[in-house]
């Protein structure tokens, strides 16, 4: 048993031999199908940990963005998971984000008593606490010689400095920015 599981499982959840994937919430980056889908998958888990889910509503969220200019595709999501992180740490929980390398939020709510873990792993893929940095950044780009698509999974701690591609061409300075003719993916 991970200690992943043992945040975000109730004793009961484990005895049963329920698997953190029952208890993930998946969210495409543009966000809810249904407006409050998210919310309800929070407040559902908080009381799952035998807690009152006060506050642990997004309709002011919605209500408000009407009266506001159209925010940006993929921008409210963000809203929703920061709004929602907040109220669950004043629960004594924290909204956590399986990263699996897709587009897709996979979200988990652990009980923490509010301390926010680190270096928990799922499948081989990280579990960060929602807004933590992760551990991790994917950095790809095509080659700018030959066109070949190059991808690394960079530690935070470190750059790619001086890094080159097989054809010989340099992408990255000794500080590890990109080159100026050398343009990253999204």
């Amino acid at each position: 048993m991970t200690e992943l599981e043992e945040l975000v499982l109730t004793p009961g959840e484990l005895a049963r031999g329920v698997r953190v994937e029952n208890v993930l919430f998946g969210m495409d980056w543009t966000g809810e199908d249904d407006p409050g889908q998210l919310a309800a998958f929070v407040a559902r888990r908080v009381r799952a940990f035998g807690l009152e889910p006060v506050g642990v509503d997004t309709d002011d969220l919605y209500r408000a963005a009407e009266g506001e200019p159209t925010p940006g595709r993929g921008d409210f999501p963000v809203r929703l998971l920061d709004h929602l992180s907040g109220v669950v740490a004043r629960l004594g929980c924290t909204l956590m984000v399986w990263d699996t390398g897709t587009d897709t939020y996979e979200v988990l709510v652990a009980l923490t008593g509010g301390d926010e873990p680190a270096g928990l792993m799922h499948e081989d893929a990280p579990v960060r606490a929602w807004g933590a940095e992760p551990e991790e950044t994917l950095v790809s780009l095509d080659c700018p010689s030959c066109s070949q698509l190059l991808v690394w999974q960079v530690p935070t701690i470190e750059t790619l400095a001086d890094e080159s591609c097989d054809c010989g061409a340099v992408l990255f300075d000794a500080a590890g920015r990109p080159l100026p003719e050398v343009i990253l993916h999204g």
